[in-house]
């Protein structure tokens, strides 16, 4: 019998609309087409739900960054890929978690404020520079890079396709994609995710 695939964290940080949810969502095709089991949380989705509640003062970014660093523990030890795609401003934060996960892989998603307004099609950057917006990340709220991420995407000279591609081959290169067997039958699968619907830390 063939071991189980070591579960490990995929954390995408980067400024708002630097190309974290694209990345993350190319990387999870790769996953699904190679079998491997994997979850994905947004940064936008767990607000709505796991973080309900919560505002963008620090000590509310902190926590809910720790709750999404908690979900992707959970999914990690059990042999899952979880793929958390942040904007995690705050570097103390970000190594917290990474403390706390054995397996914890970061991406730095790097993108200037002046492109990521441009690609900005909420209009967020706009109202942030017209003060509409308050403590708003890459405005008037400061976002601190990593200093050693396992990988940085440059996402203004690399397209979606090629990011993912080195993030793949970064993977591979750290032995997190070696046996490409899922961690899970798709029925046990199911099940962890119905769990952690029902326990309030994933969207139905």
């Amino acid at each position: 019998m063939k071991p189980r695939h070591k579960g490990f964290t995929l954390w995408f940080t980067g400024l708002p609309s630097a190309g974290k949810s694209t990345l993350a969502n190319l990387v999870a095709q790769e996953f699904r087409a190679r079998g491997i089991g994997f979850e994905v949380l947004d940064g936008d989705v767990v607000r709505t739900h796991l973080c309900k509640g919560l505002g963008f003062s620090k000590e509310d970014r902190d926590e809910n960054i720790r709750r999404i660093g908690f979900v992707c523990g959970m999914l990690s030890r059990h042999g899952v890929a979880a793929i958390a795609a942040a904007i995690s401003p705050y570097r103390a934060i970000r190594d917290e978690v990474r403390a706390a996960i054995p397996h914890f892989v970061e991406i730095y998603v790097r993108a200037s404020v002046e492109t990521c307004t441009q690609r900005d099609v909420k209009g967020l950057y706009k109202k942030a520079l017209a003060g509409e917006i308050k403590n708003f990340t890459g405005v008037s709220d400061p976002y601190e890079p990593p200093l050693n991420p396992e990988l940085t995407v440059n996402t203004e000279s690399e397209s979606p396709a090629e990011s993912a591609a080195r993030i793949m081959s970064k993977l591979e290169s750290l032995g997190y994609l070696e046996g490409t067997e899922a961690a899970y039958t798709a029925e046990e699968e199911a099940r962890i995710h119905e769990r952690l619907v029902r326990l309030g830390y994933l969207d139905s």
